[in-house]
């Protein structure tokens, strides 16, 4: 069957447009179509960033032009529109920074740096570009958990001045305080202080071209937290909680700061929300059950994930290889990666004016 225009257009009729339901065609979604005996190319624009989103519906336009059309070859060019996307320009031309997300928990001890790390590295494994900043600069523990320690060092930029060069580790770049205070002396500092460190973090670090940056933020809602909305465009918040309400009175002070400063919520991430025992192979709910569910109901969020407590995580964590790195095909790494995509579609939705949710499911990975 020979490739004409008219199968062509019959058969990108039958692909839709993921958003709005609508065929590609009557989107005016193609463009720079060719036909050449039976190969054919053409640019196909979307309004989501979202990766999985654009290969599905790659994959759509490849199949239909195959197997409707009867093209032999077929050179697919996918292109977000930036201005129906409209995603927000850095507040203080960040360079090359695309997206901000700060991971959050308003109370320390709940695994925030644990899934901020890992987090990092199951979106450098997805194949973006990614930065880890540790912002906590009273307890910075990214250093350890990204198994690095070394001085950074620093480049002359004619147009920027001085800059750091972050260190990188399991395929992302890393920042922290903990690089330059060295030992176990703490740092007293007061609020200037720790405006400055923040503004030094983000301008004055060489961190190249990156689809994310990650931020693992200090515990509670105090200066190193407003400082950061105020001088970033923070794409959106993941907050961390475990079940207990303890946990979860923290959280809500830090979702409604960060409503307050007009960051959006990404989800809800339950952390050490079960334990299996491994002689009674039972599910043990230590920290209560349900918290982190009542959280995204109330403040009309999604319940990214609930991760257990695990003795391999925490060992994978403190020998500077994070559980993503050291066991990439185990049920644990699977579970940051599936949270890694769900960030990664929340990030897009945020980013578009409609708002609309991604209905992706919660990831619960049962038993280990």
């Amino acid at each position: 069957m020979a490739v004409t225009l008219d199968s062509v257009m019959i058969a990108l009729r039958t692909v839709k447009d993921p958003e709005k339901g609508r065929d590609i065609m009557s989107a005016n979604m193609v463009h720079d179509l060719k036909i050449e005996g039976d190969s054919v190319s053409l640019r196909v624009t979307v309004r989501t960033p979202v990766r999985s989103v654009r290969e599905t519906l790659e994959q759509q336009v490849r199949e239909a032009l195959v197997t409707k059309a009867g093209a032999t070859q077929v050179n697919v060019r996918m292109d977000v529109d930036a201005d129906k996307a409209r995603i927000t320009p850095d507040k203080l031309g960040i360079p090359g920074i695309k997206h901000i997300i700060a991971v959050s928990s308003g109370k320390g001890g709940v695994g925030k740096s644990t899934v901020s790390v890992n987090l990092a590295i199951s979106l450098a494994r997805q194949g973006f570009a990614v930065g880890l900043l540790d912002s906590d600069v009273y307890g910075p523990n990214i250093p350890t958990m990204m198994g690095v320690d070394d001085t950074p060092r620093a480049r002359q930029d004619e147009k920027r001045g001085e800059l750091i060069l972050p260190l990188e580790a399991h395929g992302v770049k890393v920042m922290s305080m903990g690089f330059l205070a060295r030992g176990d002396q703490p740092l007293v500092w007061r609020g200037p202080m720790l405006h400055g460190v923040v503004s030094q973090f983000l301008l004055k670090v060489d961190w190249g071209n990156l689809d994310y940056l990650v931020i693992d933020m200090p515990p509670g809602t105090g200066d190193v937290q407003l400082s950061l909305t105020q001088l970033a465009p923070v794409s959106g918040a993941v907050l961390v909680t475990t079940p207990q309400e303890v946990a979860m009175q923290d959280v809500r002070k830090a979702i409604l700061m960060f409503e307050k400063v007009g960051v959006p919520i990404l989800g809800i991430v339950e952390n050490m929300s079960y334990f299996v025992c491994d002689s009674c192979d039972k599910k043990h709910d230590i920290f209560g059950t349900g918290g982190g569910q009542l959280l995204a109901d109330k403040y009309r969020t999604r319940l990214l994930a609930q991760l257990p407590l695990a003795a391999e995580v925490r060992k994978a964590g403190d020998s500077g290889a994070p559980i993503s790195i050291k066991s990439p095909d185990g049920i644990h790494a699977k579970a940051f990666a599936e949270l890694a995509k769900l960030v990664d579609q929340e990030v897009a939705a945020a980013a578009l004016s409609s708002g609309t949710e991604s209905g992706a499911p919660v990831v619960n990975i049962g038993k280990f």
